[in-house]
């Protein structure tokens, strides 16, 4: 483990992307306590986006500890094309490829997790329901960019980023998901074609 687990997590303690440059920078020069702020300021966000990938706690830990690993060997060559939160998002996507294509976790957990969780917390469980059943039967890259955009509010141009795709794949994987909920959203609510 990269760092003791008794460690508080204080998501909202990082105010903004300027701070997070300012300790990636010391990450570079090798510090270990800017390091340690960064881990603290993301882990709650990273756990909660690897948790659409597998629900399994300790895989979580270790896919955001190999983050932090990548984080620590190449924070020099962040470029600063991207947010910090952005590049550090996209070193845990690929990580848990990594992971997927290594074995780590099988593919079939990794997508009976993915298309498992709700998209957010509703007060209203049946429209809850609903909505999850629809992105259920969205292909796990379709859902992966839906939530990126809708749940966790990123740009098109940082989703990219994230999945290493261009932002005409993002934009296509988005129409193809918007067409397929356009398409089983009425069947999953028990409208027919004659009521729409």
């Amino acid at each position: 483990m990269l760092l003791n687990q008794a460690t508080p997590f204080f998501d909202d303690e990082h105010a903004t992307d300027a701070d997070d440059l300012r300790l990636l920078r010391r990450v570079a020069d090798q510090d270990k306590q800017a390091l340690a702020q960064l881990y603290r300021a993301y882990h709650g966000r990273l756990a909660r986006f690897l948790n659409r990938f597998t629900r399994r706690p300790d895989l979580i830990e270790e896919v955001i500890n190999d983050t932090f690993m990548v984080v620590w060997q190449k924070a020099g060559a962040f470029r600063g094309d991207a947010r910090v939160s952005t590049w550090l998002m996209g070193i845990a996507y690929r990580v848990t490829l990594r992971a997927l294509r290594d074995g780590s976790f099988r593919y079939q957990e990794f997508a009976a997790d993915f298309e498992g969780e709700a998209v957010e917390p509703f007060v209203d469980h049946e429209q809850a329901d609903w909505i999850d059943k629809g992105l259920r039967k969205l292909s796990p890259e379709q859902r992966l960019v839906m939530e990126l955009a809708y749940v966790m509010g990123h740009s098109l141009e940082e989703i990219a980023q994230i999945t290493e795709s261009t932002v005409t794949t993002v934009k296509a994987r988005m129409f193809h998901a918007r067409v397929k909920l356009r398409n089983v959203m009425p069947m999953l609510a028990g409208v027919t074609g004659d009521e729409r």
